[in-house]
């Protein structure tokens, strides 16, 4: 069975926004950008790897594995593409008010195509959070951007990662 995929994000998760002093970030210029990347976001990701596929889940798609992979050392991972994105039948419905929050969840869904996975971003809506707790074969771990990841999320990750099929019903009427 293949692991499940673990969706990431780059601004607010390996890139935060204000890293506490001391906190090992090294500035980056890639693209004119100002990035904090830390070799520790890296390690972490590493060792993720070996219970998830990793996958960029950025608004900068496959320019991550020219500017955010080598930096923390990760090697080239596939990404999903956002991008000129349309929207197609049977795309999840989205609320007015999550349209850009949710910009992301259709592309997800569509590449992973029915694979169990973990979302790790720091826009990710309330509703879908709260969905995916009545699941198995999802993880949405929204993170602080001011913080970024920290090891508490990856502990999160590695002690129950999502796997394939829908919590049972807690009684007869949650089914419906």
């Amino acid at each position: 069975m293949p692991k499940p995929l673990l969706f990431l994000d780059v601004d607010g998760v390996l890139n935060p926004v204000r890293p506490g002093p001391g906190a090992g970030f090294d500035v980056h210029t890639p693209l004119g950008y100002t990035v904090l990347l830390s070799a520790r976001h890296g390690s972490w990701l590493r060792e993720l790897a070996g219970t998830y596929d990793l996958v960029w889940a950025t608004t900068w798609e496959e320019h991550a594995n020219v500017h955010i992979a080598p930096a923390i050392g990760l090697p080239e991972l596939p990404f999903v593409r956002f991008t000129g994105y349309v929207p197609q039948p049977g795309d999840p419905r989205v609320p007015l008010m999550e349209l850009f929050s949710s910009r992301k969840w259709a592309p997800l869904l569509r590449y992973a195509a029915g694979r169990p996975f973990a979302w790790v971003d720091d826009v990710i809506p309330p509703r879908l959070v709260r969905h995916a707790l009545l699941r198995r074969d999802r993880l949405l771990l929204p993170i602080d951007p001011g913080e970024g990841l920290e090891r508490h999320h990856v502990d999160r990750l590695l002690s129950r990662p999502p796997r394939p099929g829908a919590l049972p019903p807690l009684n007869r009427w949650a089914a419906s």
